[in-house]
């Protein structure tokens, strides 16, 4: 038997020297180390082989089974790295060759002026707060002092949804739920969506604003005045001045149109500003005390400042983006040119 065995053991190994191809190693496997291979018939005739021979046949069988198993795992080593880089000259990149570009991407106009606006309030200590889309007529409207049938209603076009739902016209609805629930000191700001049934240049339906309410005790002017000249300076420059006009808003008494110096003349007079050297941008006020009483709020210990602005108007002063509705058409040449 062990003169079988060297015999098993040269024929493998000239055998498996001249395989060369993966489906002849899988019978060259089969042929020798299967259930009716050469090496397990050998093995059936151990029952023959003398006591005393059996430990020395028993070592041979496994030095013959271990070195085919070995040159398989070679030969199967071969195979894959002859097919990796037969695959890799099919697929060869030139890595000194110059890369194709590749276009980056830019904020859209009205993102990054969201995140400037945020930033610089968040920064002077105001919290960021959100309300519902789809509000009440209640927060719309009523708390902040503008009833049913109230003339001021007619200066909004409203989205309608019932007689007492509608696609709120103001983010001021989520400052009147925040004082429901929120005692003062605070600052908030409210940024986000609106709807008003409007559409043209510089009017759409579908708008962005963003308003802040500071309620605290002896709350003034000066303070909404201080406060907006450094928020109206990070956004457009550091020269930047700002200007109020008396108005009526029935949320705040008094109530002011502000103004700011136009960025593109810095106030000398252009066609932008249309030779005033300022635009106007945003609306404010100190908060009526009706508003604080009916939103639970002692009118007599604390005051408060609101102001509120279409972040859309602020993203096309910033860009000399004549139209707005040039920001919601996807247009990738128009967002080419933002970046």
């Amino acid at each position: 038997m062990q003169e079988q065995l060297k015999q098993l053991k040269e024929q493998a190994m000239a055998e498996i020297s001249k395989v060369d191809e993966k489906a002849s190693l899988n019978e060259f496997r089969v042929k020798y180390l299967g259930k009716q291979g050469l090496l397990t018939q050998i093995l059936r005739g151990m029952r023959d082989v003398p006591a005393e021979q059996r430990p020395v046949v028993g070592a041979l069988v496994n030095e013959v089974r271990a070195l085919i198993e070995e040159q398989l795992s070679a030969k199967e080593a071969d195979f894959e790295k002859r097919e990796m880089e037969s695959e890799l000259a099919k697929n060869y990149i030139d890595i000194t060759e110059p890369a194709q570009g590749h276009e980056r991407g830019a904020l859209h106009p009205l993102s990054k002026v969201f995140e400037l606006l945020i930033d610089s309030c968040v920064n002077m200590g105001f919290k960021v707060v959100e309300g519902p889309e789809v509000e009440l007529d209640y927060y719309n409207f009523e708390a902040l002092n503008i009833p049913k049938n109230h003339p001021s209603r007619d200066m909004q076009d409203t989205f309608f949804i019932t007689d007492n739902i509608l696609l709120r016209s103001q983010t001021s609805s989520v400052q009147a739920r925040t004082m429901e629930v929120m005692k003062p000191p605070f600052k908030i700001i409210s940024p986000g969506r609106v709807y008003r049934n409007d559409s043209d240049a510089t009017h759409s339906p579908v708008f962005h604003q963003m308003e802040g309410l500071v309620i605290d005790e002896n709350i003034s002017m000066a303070d909404l005045k201080a406060m907006l000249i450094v928020l109206m300076r990070k956004t457009f420059g550091e020269q930047t001045q700002i200007r109020f006009r008396p108005s009526f808003f029935p949320f705040t008494e008094p109530s002011v149109e502000v103004d700011v110096t136009c960025p593109s003349c810095h106030g000398e007079g252009c066609r932008l500003c249309k030779g005033t050297g300022f635009m106007e941008l945003l609306g404010a006020g100190i908060v009526n005390p009706k508003v604080l009483e009916a939103n639970g709020i002692d009118s007599k210990k604390y005051r408060g400042f609101a102001f509120g602005f279409g972040v859309d108007r602020v993203a096309m002063v910033k860009n000399g983006i004549a139209d707005i509705r040039s920001m919601f058409k996807n247009d990738i040449r128009f967002l080419k040119q933002m970046k």
